[in-house]
């Protein structure tokens, strides 16, 4: 049974939004395209939100994912910083909704843990496991890296709950 699926995975920030699109197709990965978002430090905070989500659905209508994963934000210890990241989030989060995506989260020591086995790898770890999983990726930088690793957890994780959920509905008939 043929499942190929879009996935677009969301690293999120509000000076640069990684993200990065595969292919699925049953236990297969293809890379797509990876890229970034980013904001005008000197604009004011909502203009930067509003670049950031534009951003976005530019990316979302030209590559059509059929479903969108965002990596969990940790707590820094400046609580400016952790509630701009948050608003940041926010909109990361609504893009695709606002698209009609189903959107899950995953931590960031999930995420490393599905692509490199370990959840506290380091960046190096990450962009090399990435290439290995993605042959011919080259990510944009760090950002598109990390999230094409949140593009690959979401394809393991959610490939097994869709499995779940058909074997659910097939019992209950």
């Amino acid at each position: 049974m043929l499942n190929k699926r879009r996935l677009l995975g969301l690293d999120p920030g509000l000076r640069i939004t990684g993200w990065g699109l595969i292919e699925s197709e049953n236990n297969r990965l293809h890379h797509v395209a990876n890229g970034t978002v980013s904001t005008d430090s000197t604009l004011r905070l909502s203009e930067r939100l509003l670049q950031l989500h534009d951003g976005l659905a530019a990316v979302l209508t030209k590559y059509v994912p059929d479903e969108a994963a965002v990596e969990e934000t940790f707590v820094n210890r400046n609580p400016k910083s952790t509630l701009k990241l948050g608003l940041a989030r926010g909109v990361v989060l609504l893009a695709p909704a606002l698209h009609g995506l189903k959107v899950a989260e995953y931590s960031a020591n999930r995420v490393k843990k599905s692509v490199v086995g370990a959840g506290h790898a380091d960046k190096s770890q990450v962009d090399m496991m990435v290439r290995r999983l993605l042959p011919g990726c080259e990510p944009e930088n760090a950002d598109a890296t990390d999230a094409l690793a949140v593009a690959i957890c979401h394809a393991h994780f959610s490939a097994t709950g869709s499995r779940w959920e058909d074997a659910l509905n097939a019992a209950s008939r």
